[in-house]
């Protein structure tokens, strides 16, 4: 009896130990192929010839592909193949696509609290953008976004972006005056304040209506995006800083009910794409643009700040329109008291440390 009791525990114990190899990936292909197979489409807003905008959503589809040996599949289209540009976000509200890489503030005219998710003027730069989210603000969007059955991810930041191109040079606010530019977000509400006349145009269609003279500016990221589409062909006025977006973050929306189909591990596999996608961006705008920047210049782009007087006149207006529409949108009102109070502390902290910092290595490094 006690031998047939030693065998009988001995085969259980050798069944236990096969299924914990098993689930500690002995068996992993058997694993894998009990997931599901999903197959998404990605609306992007940027053209293809913005190699890091839109590489963005490709590294997305590759790493998330990679990661579940190809059971979970999602193809990027480039602005204009699947929808317009501007409209992203509609099409994975309705399910017509299951994601879009995209921008918040295209959409302002739904709500400008859309705004607060890629950026609005005078601003947090990328660094403090990616800590308000991990500080709170990606909770909160993710509560507004849920109303438009969507949820959020950061999935890129450009940095800090040009102030756009100019046929003709601005030396005073006034000649803001009658001016058409090509702007996206609240930006284009504070610039209607100061006399110019905005428009929204998606980023392929910028190049034509600056040529043909139908539109008087524009403004798209930074040099290295803005030499690849041409810009400095057609104007040759070039202004810094782009003081509406210091640090702006680009995202990944999914349908609510898409997402909530997936598995728990590709969902962790997708927020961990777009998070890479967020390193990736940014990295690599800051490798090239001062590279481009290098080589505008040689081809004859004159560099230009923008008037003291002009800066200050923008600011005053942005803060003065935040607090009315904070008065009137409570939706706005929420984000804008937290964002606001996070801004202000970590800029104290950016001039007590950063700043200094930064501004020496810059005078050092001019010394011979």
């Amino acid at each position: 009896m006690k031998r047939r009791a030693f065998l009988k525990s001995a085969g259980a114990g050798a069944a236990a130990a096969g299924a914990g190899l098993a689930v500690a990936g002995v068996a992993a292909p058997a694993i894998a192929q009990s997931q599901p197979e999903i197959q998404w489409r990605l609306a992007s807003s940027f053209p293809k010839s913005t190699d890091i905008l839109f590489g963005a959503s490709e590294l997305i589809a590759r790493r998330v592909a990679e990661s579940t040996d190809g059971k979970f599949q999602i193809r990027a289209f480039p602005g204009g193949e699947l929808v317009p540009g501007l409209q992203v976000l509609d099409a994975v509200q309705n399910g017509s696509v299951q994601c879009g890489h995209t921008c918040g503030y295209y959409y302002v005219g739904k709500d400008p609290t859309f705004a607060f998710d890629t950026a609005i003027p005078f601003g947090p730069n990328a660094r403090q953008t990616t800590a308000w989210f991990q500080a709170g603000g990606l909770d909160l969007m993710r509560a507004f976004m849920k109303n438009h059955n969507v949820i959020q991810f950061p999935a890129g930041n450009t940095g800090a972006q040009m102030g756009g191109w100019y046929r003709k040079e601005i030396k005073t606010a006034a000649d803001f005056q009658g001016l058409k530019i090509r702007i996206a977000g609240i930006t284009g509400q504070i610039m209607s304040k100061m006399g110019a006349t905005p428009t929204q145009i998606a980023g392929a269609d910028v190049y034509p209506a600056l040529e043909k003279g139908t539109i008087d500016a524009t403004e798209f990221v930074g040099p290295y995006d803005d030499e690849r589409l041409g810009f400095h062909q057609v104007a040759k006025y070039y202004y810094y800083p782009g003081w509406w977006e210091g640090g702006p973050n680009v995202s990944l929306y999914v349908n609510l009910q898409e997402w909530e189909k997936l598995p728990k591990s590709y969902q962790s596999i997708l927020t961990a794409a777009c998070a890479e996608a967020n390193t990736y961006m940014i990295a690599r705008y800051d490798s090239e643009n001062a590279k481009a920047l290098k080589r505008l210049v040689a081809k004859g782009t004159i560099l230009r700040a923008y008037p003291r007087d002009l800066m200050e006149q923008a600011h005053k207006i942005a803060f003065e329109y935040y607090d009315e529409l904070a008065k009137t949108n409570p939706n706005f009102k929420t984000i804008y008291e937290s964002w606001k109070p996070f801004l202000d502390e970590t800029q104290l902290w950016f001039r007590v440390a950063e700043l200094p910092y930064d501004s020496f290595v810059a005078s050092a490094g001019t010394k011979k």
